[in-house]
């Protein structure tokens, strides 16, 4: 029968698989040690989770993505998010270790104000980070320092340890996911080129005046990718976030039009998305440096 939970708790995770509840906050996962197996669910986060799985296990869905895990990948859930799992038949311990979180034990951290820049949290399925044998290491490494220090009797230093712990953890993740975007240069290319391709074709087939401004949601949608990971990419691969891409794009086709066409200011705007003619000014006249007319006056003496 499908197993619906809401996953509110680190100690509610455990339970499930039989494991040891050390920190009622958090909790480094070793399911070799399992001794009960959750098989079909579909899983509601309440809490942070990674998971490092050391051969393949289970299929994971995400939205309408499907990832066969592999040996040595590294996937990552936040608060929010919903996914189904399926543990490969006969199952009950599996090779595969992982760190949980609660979002109290970041409150009032440095790590709870910034948690929002580690955007792989955010990632879909098949966007998972595949680390190498040495990088695996180091993860490894890392959990069994926070494993160490939740087994460590409680004391004023424990909380600022574990989260320090935590945040080393999430910076080598976001270092080695750098790493996957430089070595994926080939596929990053391709679906820049398609990026580009769509973004013309927004402006060129009317798309624009439909539907208004383009979204980063939209274009990630439609190469397949999360938005998170899609502007991550982006930035990677041309120093630039899609929305900064998007924007360049339709300062660039409207200084072309204002210049060179005969359509007046008000036409330009609701032919690029803009609602309201007035917010496509301020924003030209920020790019540009002076108005529509002005700039059009430039190439009327």
């Amino acid at each position: 029968m499908d197993r619906i939970i809401n996953l509110n708790s680190v100690e509610q995770y455990n339970s499930l698989y039989g494991l040891e509840t050390h920190n009622p906050l958090v909790s480094v996962i070793n399911l070799n040690n399992a001794t009960r197996s959750v098989e079909y669910t579909h899983w509601t986060y309440g809490v942070y989770a990674l998971y490092l799985k050391l051969e393949k296990a289970c299929d994971i869905r995400y939205g309408r993505q499907k990832y066969d895990y592999s040996e040595g990948t590294i996937v990552c859930f936040a608060p929010g998010q919903t996914i189904e799992t399926t543990v490969v038949p006969g199952k009950v311990q599996i090779n595969a270790l992982g760190l949980l979180f609660h979002p109290d034990i970041l409150r009032g951290t440095q790590l709870g104000r910034n948690i929002g820049k580690y955007t792989f949290f955010s990632y879909d399925v098949h966007e998972a980070l595949h680390i190498s044998t040495e990088e695996r290491e180091i993860v490894t490494g890392c959990l069994k320092l926070i494993d160490a220090e939740l087994a460590h009797a409680t004391d004023r230093h424990s909380r600022t340890l574990i989260v320090n712990q935590i945040e080393l953890l999430l910076n080598y993740c976001q270092r080695f996911y750098e790493r996957q975007f430089a070595t994926r240069t080939k596929a990053n290319n391709d679906v820049l080129s398609r990026f580009e391709h769509l973004l013309d074709d927004y402006f060129t087939n009317s798309l624009a005046e439909e539907n208004g401004l383009p979204s980063v949601k939209y274009f990630a949608d439609k190469v397949c990718l999360s938005p998170n990971y899609f502007g991550d990419m982006m930035k990677k691969e041309t120093g630039k976030t899609p929305q900064e891409y998007i924007q360049d794009k339709i300062i660039e086709i409207a200084k072309e039009r204002v210049a060179g066409t005969g359509e007046t200011v008000t036409q330009i705007a609701y032919s690029l998305g803009f609602q309201y003619p007035q917010h496509f000014c301020r924003q030209f006249k920020k790019r540009v440096g002076c108005t529509p007319n002005e700039f059009r006056a430039q190439f009327s003496r």
